[in-house]
């Protein structure tokens, strides 16, 4: 049913749990499996210039954290008697939901799984989650994990 699925990861929990759901289901539909990993590399307006090897601290950290996230997919994936394909993208974006979206739509991808809760829970309440925003800028199906 599934021919290729994007797996959106950002190292929290909730991420984790969909990285099983995905390489699972990858696995079970003889699928390939994209896990994307999106940095905002502007996460503080103005941390640049109030401190310029504040930024590039963040820039390492969050890229260190999306090679956590990566190799945690690899793991999954290189597990049991089938193998599943798997590609690693880490694209950096203002606009995670975006980033998701257009990645699905470039990758020819037909199914995102992702995580309910990932790294911007608290800033849900004020702007909504990327969750949300996935599901409103997209036709490819979700797959929604806690």
């Amino acid at each position: 049913m599934f021919k290729h699925i994007l797996l959106a990861c950002d190292g929290t929990e909730a991420s984790r749990h969909a990285a099983v759901l995905a390489a699972d289901l990858a696995r079970e539909h003889g699928a390939r499996l994209t896990a994307l990993f999106v940095v905002d590399p502007y996460p503080f307006i103005g941390l640049a210039q109030t401190n310029p090897l504040g930024f590039q601290a963040y820039l390492q950290a969050a890229h260190a954290q999306a090679a956590r996230a990566h190799t945690e997919v690899e793991v999954l994936c290189s597990q049991g008697s089938h193998p599943v394909p798997l590609q690693l993208r880490l694209i950096e974006d203002a606009r995670p939901a975006d980033a998701i979206a257009q990645t699905a739509r470039s990758e020819g991808a037909d199914l995102i799984v992702m995580g309910s809760h990932g790294r911007r829970a608290v800033a849900r309440l004020v702007v909504g989650s990327v969750t949300a925003e996935v599901l409103a800028l997209t036709h490819v199906p979700v797959l929604v994990t806690r």
